[in-house]
């Protein structure tokens, strides 16, 4: 920091907010701390009896806060996120698109244990057109630029956020239980499971009810898959007793299972498995059909950008996979999942 005569601060950035004050009309910071000065804010500084200011003068070393945002900007960008203006050394990210948002949280973590650096998102899940989804800015109104080519190595070239689009359209159901295919109860289940994806766009092109015959449910399930579902959901059927059939008409199916059960409450019998041509397949358990939030929601909007889920992925979840319940859901904004 050096004091020095307003004509020679060209270019140089302020250490501390410059009040003007015009009496009976204005008084604030005309201008903030860290701003770069200009040839224009010459005459405005004398009028505002400044002769001498303080500054911080950037050598080819240094980098201005705006600067290095616009360079942890472009660590984290991809094609559907779109970027502020740089306020105050801040940089945030919008999406362009509904869709799912991707982000990778361990080479996140590896760019914020570097000193001075700050990149901060949301979870990752279904992200709405328009919705922020980071936040990034170093901490020092100057930086050395050493800090941030260390970042970018730490780092990678790969974007850190992605925004998927949703590429699923069309979806079937089969519902299993002789109760419902006989009438004796009438199908709640199905109505639920359908509500979900149409929010995302995805139309049902066919219901099935397969009973509790586990070889109708297999020939249900093929069935569905040559009408040219892009996703199939079984309904009900999901836990150990003898009688439930679907995670075995699933297997029979010629579905590669990921996992049949996950850390989560509600949801814990689900069935997630994929054919051999990547198209998903999941079997719910029945709490979706009462509980506000399950598994089923967490994992959706991954599978519906035709993205696979991993056993492993699946597990990690399992951090956070208690859902409270509460009466005004604010799923994804809790800590469900993550």
């Amino acid at each position: 920091m050096k004091k020095v005569s307003v004509e020679n601060a060209i270019g140089m950035v302020l250490c501390h907010d410059m009040t003007q004050i015009i009496p009976g009309e204005y008084k604030d910071a005309k201008f903030r701390k860290g701003h770069v000065i200009v040839k224009d804010d010459i005459p405005v500084l004398l009028s505002m009896g400044k002769k001498h200011i303080f500054v911080y003068e950037l050598d080819e070393k240094m980098l201005h806060e705006n600067d290095a945002a616009k360079v942890l900007c472009d660590i984290c960008i991809s094609e559907n996120l779109t970027m502020s203006d740089v306020k105050e050394g801040k940089i945030m990210l919008k999406s362009k698109i509904k869709g799912y948002l991707s982000i990778d949280k361990e080479r996140l973590k590896k760019a914020n244990m570097h000193n001075d650096i700050v990149i901060s998102t949301i979870k990752n899940g279904n992200i709405e057109e328009g919705e922020s989804v980071a936040g990034m800015r170093v901490i020092p109104l100057v930086i050395e630029k050493t800090k941030l080519d260390d970042v970018k190595l730490a780092v990678g070239n790969e974007p850190l956020i992605k925004v998927y689009p949703y590429k699923i359209k069309k979806f079937g159901i089969v519902v299993t239980g002789s109760e419902v295919q006989d009438k004796i109860i009438e199908d709640k289940f199905s109505p639920v499971v359908e509500n979900k994806l149409k929010k995302f766009g995805v139309n049902l092109i066919d219901k099935i009810y397969s009973g509790d015959n586990k070889e109708k449910i297999v020939e249900s399930i093929k069935d569905l898959k040559d009408k040219g579902a892009e996703l199939i959901c079984c309904t009900g059927g999901m836990s150990v007793d003898p009688d439930d059939m679907t995670p075995s008409a699933i297997i029979e199916s010629g579905a590669k299972v990921v996992t049949y059960g996950a850390p989560f409450l509600p949801g814990a019998m689900m069935m997630l498995s994929y054919f051999d041509d990547d198209k998903p397949i999941i079997g719910l358990p029945g709490c979706v059909m009462y509980a506000s939030t399950t598994i089923f929601d967490v994992l959706l909007p991954k599978i519906l950008a035709k993205l696979k889920w991993t056993k492993e992925e699946i597990i990690e979840l399992g951090y956070g996979g208690l859902c409270k319940q509460c009466k005004t859901c604010i799923f994804p904004n809790c800590s469900f999942g993550n």
